[in-house]
C-alpha cells in the first residue's frame, strides 16, 4: 500500500512529527516550572503571613523611663616621661 508521499514528502512530515514532539515536550517542562514557581510563591506567602501573625506585638505602646544622672568627670593624672639621647 502506498500512500501517495515522494519520499522527500515522508521525510519532511517525519521531520515535523519529530519537531511537534520537541515542542510539546518543551511545552510541558514549561508549565512544570511555572508550577513549582507559583507553589514557592504560595508557601512564601503563607509563611510570611504567619510570621506576621504572630508577631507577637498587640498593637500597644509599650513606653520606657529612664533617668540619667548627671556626674562630673574628673580628669586622670598626666604623667610626663623624659628620655635622654647617649
Amino acid at each position: 500500500m502506498s500512500s501517495g508521499l515522494t519520499p522527500a514528502e515522508r521525510a519532511r512530515e517525519r521531520e515535523r512529527a519529530r519537531a511537534r514532539r520537541e515542542s510539546t515536550g518543551r511545552r510541558i517542562l514549561v508549565w512544570l516550572v511555572r508550577l513549582v514557581a507559583a507553589a514557592v510563591l504560595l508557601f512564601a506567602g503563607i509563611a510570611i503571613g504567619r510570621a506576621l501573625e504572630s508577631g507577637g506585638a498587640s498593637g500597644e505602646t509599650n513606653t520606657t523611663v529612664r533617668t540619667l544622672e548627671v556626674t562630673t568627670l574628673t580628669p586622670q593624672e598626666t604623667v610626663t616621661v623624659t628620655v635622654s639621647n647617649p
